[in-house]
């Protein structure tokens, strides 16, 4: 994980880069606002950052304005000096996490640092690929050898689950409760109907079968 700390204070900043090495951070440092906003939104991805309110160049405030009016959605973790509640209310209105005062203890940034990072949703891939097969999560649509496949939703659905699993046998309960959000039968033949229909357009009109039956077991995608 890499914590980006925006902190003008540079003995604040060191002891903050010390101790979240030592717990197995990677850490980058920016003395000012300007140069904190430019690492926020440089091409190394930043899972979280501290930042300071009083800033040369650039304030807390316009960071933090600048990286949720700009798409960024990484967790932030005000750290001032400040502490009325007209301050705080303002920090979490333009999209701040959190907020620490100064004076603080190390193990309480830490404590929070940690809930932060376990409240971030993880990273979904834009495309899923396995051999001349691609699905396009953002654009909802699959392409296999070129050619745009005519699916229905959940067809998309299933072939999207099949995916992210891929290499990995799935049974039909775990096929149901995935795609269709319901209890039912999986012992019935709707998941077997859906995977025939899927199949008739990912595989038969190509050379290479990609889904696969396992006896007695569910079915896998993979490329063999």
């Amino acid at each position: 994980m890499r914590i980006l700390i925006i902190e003008d204070e540079k003995k604040t900043a060191d002891y903050l880069q010390k101790g979240l090495e030592e717990n197995g951070f990677t850490v980058d440092v920016a003395n000012n606002g300007e140069d904190g906003l430019f690492l926020a939104t440089s091409e190394d991805e930043i899972d979280l950052i501290i930042l300071d309110v009083m800033l040369p160049k650039h304030d807390g405030w316009s960071i933090i304005g600048a990286l949720r009016g700009g798409g960024w959605q990484m967790p932030v973790l005000f750290l001032t000096a400040r502490d009325s509640v007209q301050d705080r209310v303002k920090g979490l209105e333009l999209g701040a996490d959190d907020y620490l005062v100064k004076p603080f203890a190390f193990s309480e940034l830490l404590a929070r640092v940690r809930t932060l990072l376990r409240r971030r949703p993880a990273k979904q891939p834009e495309t899923l690929c396995i051999g001349d097969l691609e699905v396009d999560l953002l654009r909802h649509c699959a392409i296999r050898n070129g050619i745009r496949l005519d699916l229905t939703q959940k067809e998309f659905a299933l072939l999207t689950l099949l995916l992210q699993k891929s290499g990995e046998v799935l049974s039909r309960t775990l096929i149901s409760e995935q795609v269709w959000g319901m209890d039912f039968d999986s012992d019935a033949n709707v998941i077997d109907v859906a995977i025939r229909r899927l199949r008739s357009k990912v595989d038969t009109p190509f050379d290479k079968e990609l889904i696969h039956t396992v006896r007695g077991v569910g079915y896998v995608l993979e490329a063999r």
